[in-house]
């Protein structure tokens, strides 16, 4: 595969500081064919104007980030848009559907622009109005041309006014503020219409709205985005929910709004009012399966239902939830050996980084990662590909360094993750008699 120097820079580094990259991930994908063909399946229902609801679960290490940006990418070589919201108690309650939609509005990226994309994506919207208006009529212009550039944003926008009036009225707003010259009244529109509080008061009388958008008006808001950005020449969205277990850390009250939130979100989707959306959402087998989770909610519980107790092989990937099996050693290697030669391909010293870091190195720091975290596979691929990455960068720079014989591998609590430090300390021996747990019972 032919690869960028930007694109392979942008997936080293990342890799380097220990995240998962934005993008090229198709360049180290391991063990996502199983579901390439049914993510396929599901992008063409949403490009064609259906919707598509997907729950994806996996323990920590599994690749749940990694699967969801990989997704991302495959809707973004089709035109769509994409949006990760980290669902959290205090920055993003789930149980108030305003805050998720602000952060989308903030996330949302396109092929062509980083997040957030919210004001290119409009500003396109009207030149696409502006457009259709001059097919019908060539001569159009000046107040003519409003005129009919108003009659259009209406027509586009009738389904969604009839339940959230506001999204027509602030996207006017936003283009009477420009044509007058007024950018800044422009920008705290824009800032209301992506579901910003506490927007000044004049922007918003000078758009004809009130107040802060709530709950109940974000549904109405969302539908009104999928509307612009198909005319925009996106024909979806790929809205991913990260993280979706932090629920069950939550106040009882605040756990059940959450979780009912969640309920009429999938049946939303399902019942065709977000035509363009792909809703996923990612979350521990303890989320779907324990007590203070999905199981609390019998509703949902009936919605996410699906069986898990045959062999993985046979897992069916077009059903509603999905699992992650997380990695094994040899998939851990291959994933070793996918960036090695991707870090090769653009080394100054390309031949000595290949022959240096062989396969039969990368296998042996992928077990002594391993070794290092308990034996606990799932939760080494992050570290692993730090440390393989440092030891590349070692060989490339120096002409005789050899990492059997320079370089010793060390785990710091430092630059472990809390769930990488638990399995670390769990495997490590105890330093005194008081440092063992006896079981007494």
């Amino acid at each position: 595969m032919s690869v960028s120097a930007v694109r392979r820079r942008e997936v080293i580094d990342a890799l380097r500081n220990g995240a998962v990259p934005q993008a090229g991930l198709d360049l180290l994908a391991v063990g996502l064919d199983r579901f390439a063909s049914a993510v396929d399946a599901e992008l063409d229902t949403v490009t064609s104007g259906g919707s598509v609801f997907k729950a994806v679960r996996g323990e920590y290490g599994s690749g749940k980030t990694f699967f969801t940006r990989w997704l991302a990418e495959q809707a973004k070589r089709r035109g769509m848009a994409t949006a990760e919201v980290q669902v959290s108690e205090n920055e993003t309650p789930l149980h108030r559907l305003e805050t998720v939609y602000r952060r989308l509005t903030e996330r949302l990226s396109t092929a062509s622009y980083a997040p957030s994309a919210l004001r290119p994506v409009v500003d396109a919207w009207f030149y696409v109005l502006e457009e259709d208006a001059f097919a019908v009529d060539a001569s159009l212009e000046g107040a003519a041309l409003e005129t009919a550039v108003e009659d259009l944003l209406a027509q586009r926008l009738a389904e969604v006014s009839r339940s959230a009036p506001t999204f027509a009225a602030a996207l006017r707003g936003y283009r009477n503020a420009l044509a007058s010259g007024d950018s800044g009244t422009a920008e705290s529109i824009l800032a209301w219409l992506g579901g910003q509080p506490n927007v000044a008061a004049a922007a918003r009388r000078a758009a004809g709205v009130r107040g802060d958008l709530d709950h109940f008006g974000a549904l109405g808001f969302l539908q009104g985005m999928l509307t612009v950005l198909r005319d925009s020449g996106h024909p979806g969205l790929v809205l991913v929910l990260d993280e979706v277990e932090t629920l069950q850390r939550v106040r009882s009250d605040a756990r059940d709004k959450a979780l009912n939130s969640l309920r009429q979100l999938i049946d939303e989707v399902h019942s065709g009012r977000f035509p363009g959306l792909y809703l996923l959402i990612t979350g521990t087998s303890a989320f779907y399966d324990g007590p203070q989770g999905v199981q609390r909610l019998t509703p949902l519980a009936q919605r996410l239902s699906v069986d898990f107790t045959s062999d993985t092989r046979f897992d069916n990937p077009r059903a509603i939830q999905i699992r992650l099996t997380g990695f094994t050693l040899d998939s851990l290697g291959e994933l070793g050996r996918k960036v090695r030669s991707l870090y090769a391909a653009g080394a100054s010293a390309s031949d000595r980084v290949s022959f240096t870091v062989d396969d039969a190195y990368v296998a042996e720091l992928a077990s002594a990662v391993t070794g290092g975290l308990g034996g606990q596979v799932g939760v080494a691929p992050r570290i692993f590909l730090r440390k393989l990455v440092d030891v590349l960068d070692r060989v490339d720079q120096f002409d005789d360094f050899d990492p059997r014989k320079h370089y010793t591998l060390t785990l710091s609590s430092v630059e472990l993750t809390e769930v990488e430090r638990n399995v670390a300390n769990a495997a490590r021996p105890a330093d005194s008699a008081d440092e063992v747990d006896l079981d007494l019972s």
